[in-house]
């Protein structure tokens, strides 16, 4: 069986969005109790991350270490559409635009201290799609 739905995610600017319930919601809907949970992002300026639910803190360092990995101070050649694309163009290809997550009983086999993220990349905020694709029995 498989089951697909598009979710349009609002971000507010550069940040980590958690969107494990929305996930978790359409897992429900499908009806599929064994299988994998298949999310695509369909963006090149954001990225989808699995990371440590609980602490804030992790995830702040992960903004920080990004900030300096790759500083929107940067000498890019693309600038069409702001200061902060290119580099969030780069963070993007350091990380992930889709994530698979097992299904086991109709809920995500996600760890205790694991959340899903859409993370924005850019400073202002944008509308964001994930396609959310479950197969399974």
């Amino acid at each position: 069986m498989h089951y697909q739905q598009l979710l349009k995610i609002p971000t507010t600017g550069k940040s980590l969005c958690k969107i494990t319930s929305k996930v978790a919601a359409v897992v429900a809907d499908s009806g599929v109790m064994s299988g994998l949970c298949h999310l695509f992002l369909r963006h090149t300026s954001a990225s989808l991350l699995i990371q440590e639910n609980a602490d804030p803190d992790v995830l702040k360092d992960l903004a920080n270490f990004f900030a300096k990995l790759v500083p929107e101070s940067g000498q890019y050649i693309h600038s069409t559409e702001g200061p902060d694309d290119m580099p969030a163009h780069i963070r993007t290809a350091l990380t992930h635009t889709s994530e698979q997550i097992p299904i086991a009983r109709g809920q995500l086999l996600l760890g205790t201290w694991q959340g899903i993220y859409i993370w924005e990349h850019r400073q202002h905020s944008h509308q964001r799609e994930v396609v959310v694709h479950i197969l399974g029995d």
